[in-house]
C-alpha cells in the first residue's frame, strides 16, 4: 500500500497544466492540491492500519497463551 502511494505521488502532486492559460493553471493547481491531501490522508490510514495489525497481532497472541493454560489446566 504505502509503495503504491510513494510510486503515485510525483506524478499525481505534480500535474503540469496542458496549455498556458490561467484555467489550465489552476485546474492543475488543484489537481495538484488535492493530490497532496489524499497523500496526507493516505499515510494517517496507512499508520491506523499498521496499529490494527500490531493490536490484533497481539491480542492473537494473548488468546492463544490463554488456550494453552485452559488446556493444561483442563488436562
Amino acid at each position: 500500500m504505502t509503495a503504491g502511494l510513494a510510486a503515485a505521488a510525483a506524478p499525481t502532486t505534480g500535474v503540469v497544466p496542458p496549455a498556458a492559460d490561467m484555467v489550465s493553471a489552476m485546474t492543475a493547481a488543484q489537481f495538484a492540491t488535492h493530490a497532496q491531501l489524499f497523500q496526507q490522508v493516505s499515510a494517517q490510514a496507512a499508520a491506523v492500519h499498521q496499529q490494527i495489525v500490531a493490536t490484533l497481532s497481539g491480542n492473537s497472541n494473548a488468546y492463544a497463551l490463554t488456550e494453552a493454560a485452559n488446556a493444561a489446566s483442563a488436562g
